[in-house]
């Protein structure tokens, strides 16, 4: 669990490099997700929250593209 949570955290680092808005709506999300299920003792369901982690962390890893004004009528 620790792994993944620590994972997620540099995957959120690589991704919104340079844009603390995301940065920061990112470390809350996931810090509020993990702190809400931290009292789970069910391994199903542990399981399965580990899963919906790991899925996130890859959609974020391979989909999340993050654009810059480089010119007025330029990204």
């Amino acid at each position: 669990v620790l792994k993944l949570f620590k994972l997620l955290h540099r995957t959120r680092q690589e991704v919104f490099k340079n844009d603390t808005r995301a940065l920061e709506a990112a470390r809350q999300k996931i810090n509020e997700e993990f702190r809400n299920n931290r009292e789970e003792t069910s391994e199903e369901k542990i399981n399965e929250l580990l899963k919906i982690a790991s899925d996130v962390e890859v959609i974020l890893r391979t989909s999340v593209i993050q654009a810059v004004h480089t010119d007025s009528d330029k990204i």
